[in-house]
């Protein structure tokens, strides 16, 4: 049995065989699942490597939880992790390092967690922990039992290595940029799934809003789904009851994520509510979508770059040094200021 005969049974391309086979994303977890039961059936043995490949090639893998309402099955497709995922190969790469990937669905953690603790093909894991807890993260640790540094969340009190957003500095320079504009009557809009990230980034810019003795009103606060780029009518349902009753819509508007940022762009424009000459809109990563919506978005630009690499050089330290002490690093923000935000335009009341 070849390769060639799992893809005819599959259905699918060689190179998709391939991706399952290996763990690398680039195909659903339900034709991964099809091959891999294919090739169990047929009694497929893919050549195994060891930690050290032949070429002298080491390996780390990358760990991702999907299906959480944040990480989703097709995660590499989503901005913010798919630059994640290049600075980080590039990084594997300097180091004399290859990188695997591996997936968890969510929904069958305890089934495929223990697939991968089984699976003892790379030195050491970097965890994407964006959408875990602190009780979750620390059952992974138990399980794995490797070198381990989790990436884009922070838990002080547990003894790994994390690598994160100073998220509150982000959320801050935010909430001051808007206060700075002379805006008054601001808005919020959240993440409906709610994740730390998203808790810090809420506590910064309220604290930069308190600073200039504002605060956000309860009729301001709206919430919303943080995976979509397209309008949402669960946002225009929440948005009409201002327009309809003559009320003064947010003059401001701060979205958790840029996701939620451009939804947000795209939902107003349909309801007629102009950007930024009614409603400024500030998001928060600096996706490359956000530069590419029309207008372009006024965001906080999260070092991706930056993040990637102390991943990997904590994880390659800790590998090849023996290095014990445990690490949290925060790595700071930068606000970019585009067109999506700019001084109110005081008079009449929006529609």
């Amino acid at each position: 049995m070849k390769m060639e005969d799992i893809a005819k049974l599959a259905g699918v391309s060689k190179a998709a065989v391939s991706l399952a086979l290996s763990g690398k994303p680039g195909i659903g977890q339900e034709t991964r699942e099809r091959i891999l039961q294919i090739a169990k059936e047929s009694g497929y043995l893919p050549k195994t490597k060891s930690p050290v490949s032949d070429n002298g090639i080491k390996s780390l893998s990358f760990l991702v939880f999907t299906n959480s309402g944040i990480v989703l099955e097709e995660y590499y497709q989503q901005p913010f992790f798919r630059e994640l995922i290049h600075y980080i190969e590039d990084r594997c790469r300097t180091k004399g390092y290859s990188l695997r990937f591996s997936t968890v669905d969510m929904e069958f953690f305890d089934r495929d967690i223990r697939t991968v603790a089984e699976d003892r093909q790379s030195e050491g894991v970097i965890l994407l922990g964006t959408n875990l807890n602190q009780s979750v993260i620390m059952d992974i640790a138990g399980r794995l039992g490797t070198h381990l540094v989790v990436l884009d969340t922070c838990f002080e009190s547990l003894p790994i290595h994390f690598v994160g957003i100073n998220n509150f500095m982000g959320a801050y320079q935010a909430g001051s940029h808007i206060c700075e504009l002379g805006h008054k009557e601001i808005g919020y809009i959240a993440s409906n799934v709610r994740i730390q990230n998203f808790d810090e980034r809420k506590d910064g810019f309220i604290a930069a809003l308190q600073a200039y003795e504002l605060d956000i009103a309860a009729d301001r606060c709206f919430s919303v789904a943080p995976t979509m780029l397209s309008s949402q009518e669960e946002l225009k349902a929440q948005l009409k009851p201002l327009l309809q009753e003559g009320s003064r819509m947010p003059t401001a508007i701060f979205c958790e994520c840029d996701y939620i940022a451009i939804s947000a762009v795209k939902t107003l424009s349909e309801l007629g509510v102009r950007i930024p000459e009614e409603v400024s809109i500030v998001g928060f990563d600096n996706i490359s979508e956000s530069r590419i919506i029309s207008p372009e978005l006024t965001t906080v630009h999260v070092e991706k770059k930056r993040m990637a690499q102390l991943a990997v050089d904590l994880l390659v330290e800790s590998i090849e040094l023996g290095e014990e002490a445990k690490a949290k690093i925060r790595v700071d923000t930068r606000f970019v200021r585009r067109v999506s935000s700019s001084s109110p335009a005081f008079g009449e009341p929006h529609r």
